[in-house]
């Protein structure tokens, strides 16, 4: 039934968007090195609105421990300065006047630890957002049946679901895997 095959397409690309989030917010964990995209998360006051820092800012990565922030327009240092600050990264921005140097410290066994643990709870709330899909699409294929579905087809479909839900959780799987060999990597 074209109903059913819609519902499994939709579960389909909301699990994928979970695994996508996760994948992004997985990114942001970082390992130990210097890597621009740690910064993606970062909001500046800009003209009174928050921006993101890589929209008045480059970010390059010096050596493999090092940022360097040059901002766009150079008042901007003492905004971006702060939002380092106030973000959970934990990192002390230095600037000369003209770029923001962050040194991003070795990471201790016990903070690599606690990287990990917070890697598994972003892969935890990913797994839930799956479920929560295939909890939804299996209500709705439910409705369809009460509607005079076919209960065959509609059991086919759940099962169909059930494999969907098993897939993405383990690409969140792998996805986890590769960040802690990552993070634990000395």
């Amino acid at each position: 039934m074209e109903e059913i095959e819609l519902f499994l397409e939709e579960a389909k690309e909301l699990m994928q968007k979970a695994v996508d989030h996760t994948a992004a917010e997985l990114v942001k964990i970082r390992a130990g090195k210097a890597m621009p995209n740690l910064l993606d998360g970062v909001m500046v006051q800009y003209y009174g609105a928050p921006t993101p820092l890589n929209q008045v800012s480059s970010v390059n990565t010096s050596d493999a421990r090092t940022l360097a922030i040059k901002p766009f327009e150079r008042n901007l240092i003492s905004e971006i300065e702060k939002a380092i600050i106030n973000s959970d990264l934990g990192l002390a921005p230095q600037n000369n006047g003209e770029i923001i140097i962050l040194t991003i410290p070795a990471l201790t066994e016990e903070r690599r630890i606690n990287l990990v643990k917070q890697a598994k709870q972003e892969c935890e709330g990913g797994k839930i957002s799956i479920r929560s899909v295939r909890k939804d699409t299996n209500e709705s294929l439910r409705k369809l049946q009460k509607d005079g579905a076919p209960e065959d087809a509609i059991k086919r479909a759940e099962d169909q679901v059930q494999k969907l839900t098993d897939l993405y959780s383990s690409k969140l799987d792998e996805l986890l895997a590769k960040k802690e060999a990552d993070i634990m990597k000395v």
